[in-house]
């Protein structure tokens, strides 16, 4: 009877054990709250787009409407370097959430030993049956008595060994959910880094189509100081002027046409970034001077709540919380006694042929508590450990929202600003341009020296430069607030397959 009640009980253990409730310790996952605002602070006055439809979506930088920055924004993702490192920093990120999710399931290994011994003063021998080294699934004196005698004897053992870890307080439970939600932060921070190259991106290019308008804007002031040069080369050969006023138009001549050639510089190192960008080698890329428009399009502004599901550098820092939640579940767990099933099905015998008889068959089965009793403060430091991470990932997304609130305000500000300065600086284009052509006449007419002609001139050329740096801060300020309003992403395009339901054994 006593043989009898030893399996029963066993099986009776294990009976209440796989009917608990899965014990999951540790808080379960409440995003926390952050400071949201109403509306934007810098929205008054700001050119909204209309519709609605045209906010920006995937591609964002099509709004600009520029063929050529079509067709390098999407060669991006395709060639750049190091969104390749982002993209496979993910993909580990996903690796390892398979590798947690493997421990839901039994670890089975496969064994064979072959041992030769001898021992003398018996006519049998016992040999125990390891199980194997792999997993820990073997088990320790389970015997199997074989007939000898005192010569020696070699023992075949091919045996399958099993164990279950049966996560009855859900630290494997917690560790797939904080490796999930990292997975999650890491596909977060690949949307980021496409969001920052693509925007680097539009920023040398508008960068570089303004050298290229700075560059025209240099010759055409040039081929205007050429003509007035001519004017003042005539009148000194008829006595009108003097030799001075020549020296001083070749001067502004000369530096004007300096200045256009060191526009080639900076032209150039916008060109090679845009080549890295989109992992070309400069020396096998360019750039074609083309059209540039007047003006940048209307962007819309998303709702300041609409914020922390578009912004992925917000997403991964709330994905970072989550995982660190579950982290507290995980060290939580470590109070607790581990339950393991395991169990053993082999046979041994002398002669390889009759191995797999019946007669050699010999199996084992039971439950394995293993329980830390003392460990100097271990846990509970882990515990702490684990509270104040989260704390810490708790403080970092509501900084990184403030940031993201701080970033759209400067844009909108920036934009409505420099919306303003445009129109002013316009006024003072065409007000110094008529000046310039009122100094000039007046010169041909002998009534004023060449040096009023030469700094009305300077005033034309110094208004219109600023006029050309305006316009290109209202470019750059607008590829800047669609990056502060993520682009056009949603928290809604995090891999679904990352955060799949967790399987449930019990």
């Amino acid at each position: 009877m006593a043989r009898s009640t030893q399996p029963v009980t066993v099986f009776a253990l294990l009976s209440v054990l796989l009917l608990l409730p899965g014990c999951t310790l540790g808080p379960d996952y409440q995003r926390p709250t952050a400071t949201v605002p109403a509306a934007y602070k810098e929205i008054a006055g700001f050119k909204l787009a209309a519709p609605a439809d045209e906010e920006p979506r995937g591609a964002w930088w099509r709004v600009f409407a520029d063929p050529e920055l079509d067709a390098l924004a999407g060669r991006v993702e395709i060639s750049n370097q190091t969104l390749a490192a982002s993209a496979a920093a993910f993909r580990r990120a996903e690796a390892v959430v398979d590798q947690a999710r493997a421990g839901f399931y039994p670890t089975i290994t496969g064994n064979f030993s072959v041992r030769r011994s001898k021992s003398g003063g018996s006519s049998s021998r016992s040999f125990a049956n390891t199980g194997g080294a792999s997993g820990g699934a073997g088990t320790p004196g389970t015997v199997v008595t074989v007939g000898g005698s005192d010569s020696a004897q070699t023992v075949y053992q091919p045996s399958l060994a099993a164990s279950w870890d049966l996560d009855v307080w859900g630290r494997i439970r917690r560790t797939v959910e904080s490796d999930v939600a990292s997975a999650e932060a890491s596909a977060a921070d690949l949307a980021a880094a496409t969001l920052s190259a693509q925007a680097e991106l539009a920023t040398a290019y508008f960068q570089l189509r303004a050298r290229d308008e700075e560059k025209a804007l240099f010759d055409a002031a040039a081929a205007a100081y050429e003509r007035a040069l001519q004017i003042t080369r005539d009148q000194f050969r008829e006595g009108l002027v003097t030799r001075g006023d020549v020296a001083l138009a070749e001067t502004q001549l000369e530096t004007a046409r300096s200045q256009s050639i060191a526009v080639g510089v900076r032209r150039a190192q916008f060109e090679h970034a845009i080549a890295v960008l989109v992992g070309v080698p400069p020396a096998e890329f360019a750039i074609e001077p083309a059209p540039w428009a007047e003006t940048p399009p209307a962007i819309p502004a998303a709702l300041p709540s609409a914020l922390l599901e578009r912004r992925p550098d917000i997403a991964a820092a709330e994905r970072r919380m989550a995982a660190a939640n579950a982290e507290i579940g995980v060290a939580q767990a470590a109070y607790f006694p581990d339950v393991t099933l395991t169990g053993t099905f082999g046979y041994a015998s002398t002669a390889l042929g009759n191995v797999f008889d019946s007669a050699n068959k010999a199996w084992s089965f039971g439950l394995a508590l293993a329980q830390t009793l003392f460990d100097g403060g271990v846990r509970s430091a882990a515990v702490n450990a684990a509270r104040a991470g989260y704390e810490e990932a708790v403080a970092t997304y509501r900084q990184t929202t403030l940031d993201g609130f701080r970033e759209v305000e400067d844009q909108l500000a920036a934009l409505r600003i420099l919306e303003a300065q445009a129109a002013t600086q316009a006024r003072a284009v065409v007000a110094s341009r008529d000046a310039e052509r009122i100094e000039l006449n007046r010169y041909k007419a002998g009534t004023v020296d060449f040096t009023a002609v030469v700094t009305a001139q300077q005033a034309a050329l110094n208004n219109e430069q600023t006029a050309l740096a305006i316009r290109e801060n209202r470019f750059l300020a607008s590829v800047a607030l669609i990056r502060a309003l993520g682009g056009g992403w949603s928290a809604l395009e995090l891999p679904a397959e990352v955060g799949e339901p967790q399987p449930r054994l019990y």
